[in-house]
């Protein structure tokens, strides 16, 4: 099995203005993004402010970076939620819109068992039929996938990936000795790729990627031929990484992004916009990284 991408993704910021989405500005992004290096794109995540986007935006979203990527990475859309029904009908759409892959999150709030797992998962996979990621990340939701489940999950021919944002290098050295080498396993916290990439991990999901996106795909690169350089330069990008820890994700990185050009500084609540006192060390710490 092809994984869906090796190397640096990103999980991309959602544009707003005047609280509308700005599909123009958008489209600046994807494309800067791509012709920078990154091998895929995720659309409508806890970085685009899904969960408060409408049907509608969630699609014209999917639809825009399609038309902008033109066939050069996937674009694979965020489509879970806490509700099976509402995961296999956001997914159904994201399919006929045109969309590569879909990810799923484990279920939050309402949380299941490691059964309830498979038959969620399951079940959407099956009727959707594109391939599936699944997102791991028991901060937000406070579960897990453990890693047998995962084994029973990766039989399912649709389910080739998991993004892993437990940050827990335990949990990955057991999933890749309990899976097939075709699943493809994906870095969720941008802090940890030199560890996730000596445990055998594809590549990341990045968020600080909306902004530097050559930089991540040259660390994963490099890390295939000279782990000890790659090493070097995580070292010199990791400033800027913990920058974005002012504040909860994406409301840092959308005052980077917006310090790009790539969008306004607005944000949709229940989250709100940095503070200048909080936005301008992130700022500082983009240029000294870049040298300027």
């Amino acid at each position: 099995m092809t994984p869906l991408f090796k190397g640096a993704a990103v999980a991309i910021t959602t544009p707003f203005s005047h609280d509308e989405v700005d599909y123009a500005t958008f489209e600046k992004h994807v494309n800067f993004l791509i012709e920078e290096g990154l091998q895929a794109l995720f659309v409508n995540g806890t970085t685009g402010e899904g969960s408060t986007l409408t049907e509608e935006e969630r699609l014209n979203l999917i639809r825009s970076s399609l038309k902008v990527s033109n066939g050069r990475v996937p674009i694979i859309a965020n489509t879970g939620t806490n509700d099976t029904k509402a995961s296999l009908s956001h997914s159904l759409k994201a399919k006929e819109a045109g969309a590569d892959a879909i990810m799923l999150i484990t279920p939050y709030y309402n949380k299941t068992s490691q059964r309830g797992l498979i038959k969620h998962f399951t079940l959407i996979a099956d009727a959707v039929g594109l391939p599936v990621v699944l997102y791991n990340v028991p901060s937000r939701t406070n579960m897990t996938i453990e890693p047998e489940t995962l084994v029973e999950l990766a039989k399912n021919p649709h389910i080739v990936a998991l993004k892993d944002a437990t940050g827990d290098m335990e949990y990955l050295r057991q999933c890749k000795e309990l899976l097939p080498s075709d699943f493809a396993i994906y870095s969720g916290n941008d802090d940890a790729i030199i560890p996730f990439f000596e445990g055998g991990g594809d590549g990341v999901i990045s968020v600080l990627a909306n902004a530097t996106p050559k930089e991540f795909q040259e660390i994963y690169t490099t890390f295939q031929e000279n782990p000890a350089k790659a090493k070097e330069l995580f070292e010199q990008i990791l400033p800027l990484i913990k920058s974005l820890s002012v504040d909860i994700n994406p409301m840092p990185i959308k005052a980077l992004v917006n310090h790009l050009g790539y969008a306004k500084d607005e944000v949709r609540l229940p989250l709100v916009e940095l503070e200048d006192d909080a936005r301008a060390p992130i700022e500082q710490a983009y240029h000294v990284f870049k040298g300027e």
